[in-house]
């Protein structure tokens, strides 16, 4: 366990007190306490930024939303834990506020503190810490690139493919319908280094997007998905829908639709078997040329679906607004909704919106038998999940296809 950085944020001396203890004895020493928002501020520009931001809300002397907000905004802090008396649903309130300003919420804790909890949120913190700054200096981008010293960043476009194609990987996860039917797959990008570490894309993406590899590296993932769904077809006589995720700017580019038609000619898979999927579609423009690439690809016969629903400001209006098919319920609601009415709520509420204006819906982040059933009772949709079954590559997705479910015929319209 590398050391921590850790801020306490806490006006009661006694409380305080102990929270410094429990992480002395966990290992923890680098500690910054403060009793009031000030005291932190002065800390923080004195020490720099930290790893953990342990923040009470209730204080005699303000409250702890205000330096929440600075962590974020400043690149104070990577990760929160809300320690407060405070009612379920401020603290839910303001978690979410945190992760909106991209701050990462670990816990939510109830005091006093246990010395049990401390210790989990710590070793949970490991796992969950996002590189340092040093994510995109050049050193870092040679490693992930295979680069040496003396090749220019950004690479060539003859390294970029060839980088791409040694490196870039597409696992995929199972969608199914409430009675296990097999509906389709997910592509999942990851990127393996020489050493053989598999990377996730909040690891690799933005070291891509920094060299402009981004846009040849999702046309990659497009031709592994459809190979695959070319592949199964021949092996079963059926069509495998794809699910593959897109970045917004794409859609500027007026040569995509076309491309991506010649290969689905290419692979023999029929355009409305695939689903383009767009996150952070808060940056989608209604009146802007990403209408008409949404259109285009309409227009071939691809399924656009909203791959953050509910997690930007804006998803509502560009549902109503732009022409997709297909909504995802992320994992931020659906991941132990049986346990949380709120969460339950919501997922019903847009599973019910959805059934109204006549598109789909695929309910991602079922983790446990309890959420598999808990989402079975509140209506027809697709699901997502571990508790499904979890990423795997092509070999073994064609293994799970064979052996656990037969793809379902593709609808007309989905």
């Amino acid at each position: 366990m590398r050391s921590l950085n850790v801020l306490i944020l806490e006006d009661n001396p006694f409380q305080l007190m102990a929270l410094h203890q429990m992480l002395n004895a966990n290992g923890v020493f680098n500690v910054l306490t403060a009793e009031n928002v000030e005291t932190a501020r002065q800390s923080l520009g004195s020490k720099g930024p930290v790893d953990i931001a342990i923040c009470d809300l209730y204080l005699e002397q303000g409250d702890g939303l205000e330096l929440i907000r600075e962590l974020a905004e400043r690149r104070l802090a990577q990760v929160l834990v809300l320690l407060s008396n405070a009612e379920p649903d401020v603290l839910e309130g303001v978690a979410n506020m945190a992760r909106q300003l991209g701050l990462k919420v670990l816990a939510c804790l109830p005091k006093p503190a246990s010395a049990t909890l401390i210790g989990q949120v710590l070793a949970d913190c490991q796992a969950h810490l996002r590189p340092g700054p040093l994510v995109l200096s050049g050193e870092r981008v040679r490693q992930l690139l295979g680069l040496s010293d003396s090749e220019q960043l950004p690479p060539s476009a003859d390294v970029s493919q060839v980088t791409i194609a040694a490196c870039g990987r597409v696992w995929y996860q199972p969608i199914v319908s409430q009675a296990g039917a097999l509906q389709g797959v997910e592509a999942l990008a990851r990127w393996q280094l020489p050493e053989g570490e598999l990377l996730l894309p909040d690891e690799f993406l933005p070291v891509l997007e920094f060299a402009g590899m981004e846009e040849a590296f999702t046309w990659h993932v497009l031709e592994q998905a459809l190979g695959l769904a070319n592949l199964v077809m021949g092996e079963t006589g059926q069509v495998l829908p794809v699910a593959v995720n897109i970045p917004g700017r794409m859609l500027e580019r007026a040569h995509f639709p076309q491309v991506l038609q010649g290969l689905l000619q290419l692979h023999g898979v029929p355009a409305h078997s695939v689903t383009l999927e767009l996150v952070e579609t808060s940056t989608l423009k209604t009146d802007s040329a990403h209408v008409t690439g949404l259109l285009r690809l309409r227009m071939l016969g691809c399924q656009l679906s909203i791959g953050d629903f509910g997690m930007g400001g804006t998803s509502l209006q560009h549902l109503l607004e732009l022409p997709f098919t297909e909504l995802k319920i992320p994992p931020a609601f659906a991941c132990g909704m049986s346990n949380d009415d709120r969460k339950a709520a919501v997922v019903a509420g847009a599973m019910s919106m959805a059934k109204r204006l006549d598109i789909a819906v695929v309910v991602t982040g079922v983790e446990t038998a309890a959420d598999y059933h808990a989402v079975s009772e509140l209506g027809a949709a697709w699901l997502q999940g571990c508790f499904i079954a979890r990423p795997m590559d092509a070999e073994a997705i064609k293994q799970w296809i064979a052996f656990q479910a037969r793809p379902a015929r593709v609808p007309a319209h989905r």
